[in-house]
């Protein structure tokens, strides 16, 4: 029985702080949940609404006639405040998210300490650098978005 107290009193307050930690992560993962949720529904209506992500595309973005998009990704742009819930659109010009972008390099790589966790660099002629990440179909973005970046002239 002394030594059921002696556990209870050594190892007590780190199951207290560990049953906490627990407790603030499923808070927290809860609202960020249905936050995506939320967000994912709304980004659905708007394609719905304005009749695809080709259309919104050419609303959205200066084009020129015979530019084609190529592929849309919903996913999430990695920012200092945390990641912004976006969609990344790759035409056979440009890859655009906020502003257009002539890419310069894409670059995949995973997490170290979460491998589940993939994240695409781009980096844009003028070496600007975007984070994105959350992607559902990743392998094809990282195969299209590579395909995008224009192969230097032989010299």
């Amino acid at each position: 029985m002394d030594r059921a107290k002696d556990v209870l009193r050594k190892k007590g307050p780190k199951a207290a702080e560990a049953a906490k930690k627990a407790e603030d992560l499923a808070r927290h993962m809860a609202t960020f949940i249905a936050d995506v949720a939320i967000g994912r529904i709304a980004q659905g209506t708007k394609v719905l609404a304005e009749g695809g992500r080709d259309k919104i595309f050419r609303h959205t973005f200066e084009t020129i006639p015979e530019e084609k998009l190529l592929k849309s990704y919903p996913c999430y742009l990695s920012t200092s405040a945390g990641p912004v819930m976006g969609v990344t659109y790759l035409s056979m010009a440009k890859l655009v998210v906020i502003q257009r972008h002539q890419l310069k390099a894409v670059v995949p790589s995973t997490s170290t300490v979460k491998p589940t966790e993939k994240y695409i660099q781009v980096i844009s002629i003028d070496n600007h650098e975007f984070w994105f990440m959350g992607f559902l179909h990743y392998e094809s973005a990282v195969k299209n978005l590579q395909g995008a970046v224009p192969t230097p002239a032989p010299p």
